[in-house]
This record gives structure tokens, sequence and C-alpha cells, in this order.
């Protein structure tokens, strides 16, 4: 379904349904005491975003390990594989709902439910900051222990009031602290109000560096060669460029003609770089039309060429990448390649990659415009906080790695 259509429905359904689903759980909790009970079965709820899963991680692992219960997940059919990138929660307790129209969109939702039940699922963590629709899979999904954000006094958006755990937002500390602060709510011994009053580290959020075999690296310089038949993995060095960004929020793409002039930087400074155009299948045709204009032999469109789970490997082999603030920058994290992440409407200090990644923001006064309340929507279609990033401001970012990989090289 189109973005803003599922944001109206959201809005214009999820508000009354919640509204509902609050005074139901009012009088039900006049009869019945609300309890809470040690949980054994997590279910986490994060739909919409790929990167999300991946901030999400540390906060799941911390729950495996302290809390000692199994783990589920739901999520939109399009964006599962990237729950597959860590393997933290198995794929059979893995559930996906589809979003191809309003129809199937609500057969899966029903399906959840009795899958919720079926699993036993005692304890619900939304990780979504805006969205009714979660709030409602927590408030339906059986679960006795339910946790998420919580607006409070502030301005926030209403999603009801069927919390068990009320977890304050903090828009000053990163996105994957905020998901931790949501786990420490269940590990408190107290009931605190609001959750969580405890401080969250760097060293928490650190996600652990994926190693491959030396087969499935070797496959992954065999599938670069198949693509650029010159390429000899011990005489060149590759470069990533993802030019692109998911359309639910298009103003994180920094201009095309910019990353055309960028490549073409790029590859006067040696002769041994290969620069390799990522995205999805889809992403083909901007790609190869991009390659056109760069015109030269060594920029090659690699969109499409791999799986998502095979992202990690590639990341693995190649000597950094830029990409727009998207999926890519955060599955890098996983590695230990340097990303360089253009931001523009959001910021990396909420929304930064927790790998080795250095963000190129220009912090303009208008920027982040988009935020959990105002439903990551915003009014701008001239993203000048984007714009304002030079080519050559990029390039002098890169080059201190360049010029240690090609010292490294000779």
């Amino acid at each position: 379904m189109n973005v803003d259509l599922m944001r109206a429905i959201d809005h214009k359904v999820g508000v009354p349904l919640t509204f509902i689903l609050t005074i139901i759980a009012f009088f039900k909790n006049l009869i019945v005491a609300e309890r809470v009970c040690a949980p054994k079965r997590l279910l986490f709820i994060e739909l919409s975003e790929m990167g999300s899963t991946i901030l999400a991680d540390p906060a799941m692992r911390k729950a495996q390990e302290q809390l000692g219960c199994t783990l589920f997940f739901v999520i939109f059919s399009k964006n599962r594989a990237s729950l597959d990138l860590i393997g933290t929660v198995d794929k059979e307790n893995t559930f996906t709902i589809r979003e191809d129209n309003i129809f199937v969109l609500a057969k899966d939702t029903i399906h959840f439910l009795f899958w919720s039940r079926k699993h036993r699922i005692d304890t619900v963590i939304d990780l979504e900051l805006f969205s009714r629709f979660t709030a409602l899979l927590t408030g339906l999904c059986g679960a006795v222990n339910r946790v998420g954000f919580y607006k409070f006094h502030n301005e926030g958006l209403y999603r009801g009031e069927l919390l068990t755990h009320k977890v304050a937002y903090n828009p000053h500390i990163h996105i994957a602290k905020n998901f931790i602060a949501l786990v420490n709510s269940l590990l408190s011994t107290q009931k605190e109000l609001p959750y969580s009053k405890q401080k969250i580290t760097d060293d928490e959020i650190i996600l652990p560096v994926m190693k491959y075999s030396d087969e499935q690296l070797a496959n992954m310089h065999a599938q670069v060669q198949k693509t650029f038949p010159t390429y000899q993995q011990d005489k060149n060095r590759i470069v990533l460029i993802n030019p692109n960004a998911s359309e639910l929020l298009p103003q994180r793409r920094w201009d095309s003609n910019r990353y055309q002039e960028l490549i073409k930087k790029i590859l006067q400074t040696s002769d041994d770089i290969v620069i390799l155009i990522t995205g999805s299948p889809s992403e083909r045709v901007e790609a190869d039309d991009m390659c056109k204009k760069i015109a030269d032999k060594r920029c090659v469109n690699f969109s499409g060429r791999l799986q998502l789970g095979e992202l990690p490997i590639l990341y693995s082999i190649a000597t950094l990448m830029v990409t727009n603030d998207s999926g890519p920058g955060h599955f890098s994290s996983i590695s230990k390649m340097p990303t360089f992440v253009l931001f523009g409407p959001e910021t990396p200090k909420l929304y930064g990659s927790l790998g080795n990644a250095t963000p190129i923001y220009a912090g303009l006064a208008c920027s982040p415009c988009v935020s959990a309340s105002n439903h990551r929507k915003t009014p701008c279609t001239d993203n000048k906080c984007l714009q304002v990033i030079s080519v050559d401001q990029v390039l002098k970012a890169l080059v201190p790695v360049l010029t240690i990989q090609d010292n490294e090289h000779l």
C-alpha cells in the first residue's frame, strides 16, 4: 500500500479503535485486576523499517540473556529478510504481515491474533514510536505484559491506554538505547512511572561483527568477478555506492548527479578502485542509467545481484561504502567496513549506524524535520539539508580511508 494511505488509515481508523479498546480494557480491569508475570515468551513488534531490526538487536539480545525468555517477532513481509542478517530470532518464531492491500492486511492481522495465542505469548514489546496499528496488535495479542513508548504529558500521538509498562521515549538518546529502555522496564524490580530509570551505556549497543568462512568470501569475490570480469581480489579495491533510499522517506536521497560526480572523483584517486552501485532489483534501471552517464568500465551496476543476507559478506570484502540514510547503513554495522552515511531529514544522534560508520550531516536549523510526533511525515519537498552537502565534502571524508587502504595495498 501507498505510505500516505497507510498513514491515513492508521490515523482515521487507528485512533477510534485504540480508544474503543481502551474503554473495553478499563471496564475489564474493574472486574479482573490487571496483573503482570515473569516474561517467558517475548514478542517484539517492528513492522515498517528494515534498519530498525538491526538497531533493536542489542535490546533483543539483552532480553534473551538477562530474562532468559524465548524471542518472537512480527514484521511486514517485505522486511522479513532483515531479521536473518544476525539471526537472533529463530525463523519459526517470526510472523509476517503482508501490506499489499487493506483486505490482505486485515486477513493477516486476524491470523496473527490466533498465532500469538497459539505460541502463548505472555510479553510483548512494541518498538514502534507512532503506530496505532502496532498499539492494537499489542493490546489484542493476549500478552499479560505489554511494553511500549508512552507520551505522558508530551503532545504526542494518541495510541490508547493499553500498556502495562509505560516507557518514556527520550528524543535525546540513540533509538537503540530507547529500545533497551523497553527491555529494562521488564528487568525493574519495582514499578516505575515512567520506566526506565536506569543509565544505558554505549557498551550496551555494540553489535557483534559477523565472520564468514574463506569459502563464502571466495564466492563473493567470484560474484564480483562475474559482473566485472577483470576484477582481481589481490589487485582491486571495492568501493560501494548505495544511492537509493526507501519510499517511506524519499527526502533522504542525495541527488543522483552528486553521486555520479562523487564516483568519478573516487575513480580518479586510484586505478585499482572498482565502484559497485548497490540496490534492490527494482533499482537496476536507475543504476544502469547512472553507469551510462559515468561511462567508466570500473563503475559497475551491482543492484539486485545479491540476496539481502549476502550483503554483509560483500561488506566484508569492500574498502568502504557511501550510502543515503537507509537500510544498508545499518546492515553494514555487523561488518568492519567503514560506512559513510548521508543524513538530512533525520539525525545521526538518534538513528546513526551502530557499526564503523561516519555520519555526514549539515545540521541545518530545519533538520531533523521528521520525528515520532509528526508520524515521520515532513512538509519539505526541497531537501536543502542534503543539497548543501557537497561532493568535495564527502570525498574529503573518504580520503583518509582510501589513503590508508592504498598504502596497505601497495
